[in-house]
């Protein structure tokens, strides 16, 4: 029994250690130039004090009560979009008359998309906290499902406010020039094109880790960005065209928002009983489109400062990553459908309110 004690021990010693040097390797820029890797080779005759030196030095760049309650973000978000989601696809999907009207098609794929990015980041989280260590080819899956699924939301995004746009400015011939076969095809079309989009980014960062002393990679969106995008002018640029291309199409599908808000007023929209419906629709969709914007904006802003300055603080890098990931990338993505449920139809909000209750 005691025998069976020291082994289990001793397996459970090297696997935190395995997770603690797999750290320590994706620290190694930082570590070099700050001089604690000389004291860990010093100390490489005893691995006990290594792995106790560098959990404190871990510990200062993310203390494990900060660390917990910017995790419970990710949960919260799938809560919030579990509880509705599937409710408004099923909605959807069963009802004939609805799978027949463009705008409800564009929802569920935008709604289904942001559902599957919100439980591949979940993953991601807690196989983080687990202390999972994966090769370079799974982490590199992970994230590029993660872009893919993020692209997908913001082509939708697009999509709705293009069908919005003729369904407004055209409603003479919104039937012809978008039908609901042309629907299945915009809808094909961005996951195709969601596909092709990560894909050079994550490349990058296959290219990085293929030449790098890492074999086991802690998988977390924000610890790749502050320790490895930092460091690599490659994945810098790749990440830039991605955030500046996202960051493009957000702004058309602004322009498209502020199109139909001129339109909309010229036409008398905004007077009459239908107006207060018209202003609360347009407020909703607005309040989205910012909380989509700022991380992009934050993510575009700290990928500058990568690429023009070589003295930043890496402890501040990795707050400003898991802000950006765990809260702001998130947030919108867990308030997507109760957005979009009420600005589409609010029949949707009764329906998950009555299936809860």
């Amino acid at each position: 029994m005691e025998t069976l004690f020291q082994e289990r021990s001793q397996a459970f010693f090297m696997a935190g250690e395995d997770f603690l040097l797999s750290l320590l390797c994706m620290f190694s820029d930082w570590y070099t130039s700050s001089g604690q890797a000389e004291r860990h080779e010093r100390q490489v005759n005893s691995s006990y004090a290594a792995v106790e030196l560098f959990v404190q030095e871990w510990h200062v760049f993310l203390p494990p009560r900060h660390m917990r309650a910017l995790q419970v973000c990710p949960i919260l978000g799938f809560v919030a979009v579990f509880l509705t989601t599937p409710i408004i696809l099923f909605r959807i999907l069963t009802r004939a008359h609805l799978r027949q009207q463009t705008r409800y098609l564009l929802l569920a794929n935008a709604l289904l998309s942001d559902l599957l990015f919100v439980a591949v980041f979940l993953l991601s989280t807690s196989m983080k906290a687990a202390s999972v260590l994966m090769s370079d080819r799974i982490c590199a899956t992970i994230l590029f499902l993660m872009g893919m699924l993020y692209s997908v939301g913001v082509f939708s995004a697009t999509a709705i406010v293009l069908d919005t746009c003729l369904a407004i400015l055209v409603p003479l011939r919104y039937t012809t020039l978008w039908p609901v076969s042309r629907t299945y095809g915009a809808i094909a079309a961005t996951w195709a094109v969601s596909v092709v989009f990560p894909s050079v980014s994550v490349g990058a960062f296959l290219w990085y880790h293929a030449a790098g002393p890492c074999t086991q990679l802690i998988c977390s969106l924000p610890l790749v960005l502050a320790l490895t995008v930092s460091h690599s002018r490659p994945l810098q640029v790749c990440m830039l065209l991605t955030v500046t291309t996202i960051l493009v199409m957000l702004l058309l599908v602004l322009s498209g928002y502020v199109v139909l808000y001129c339109q909309s007023r010229k036409s008398g929209v905004w007077r009459g009983k239908q107006a207060s419906r018209a202003k609360g629709t347009f407020l909703i969709h607005y309040l989205h489109l910012f909380l989509s914007v700022c991380p992009m904006l934050l993510l575009f802003i700290e990928l500058l400062l990568y690429s023009n300055s070589t003295q930043l603080n890496p402890s501040a890098d990795l707050w400003v990553s898991l802000v950006v990931c765990n809260i702001l990338v998130v947030l919108p993505k867990g308030l997507a459908p109760y957005f979009y449920g009420l600005s589409v139809n609010v029949d949707f909000c009764l329906l998950c309110v009555r299936f809860w209750l």
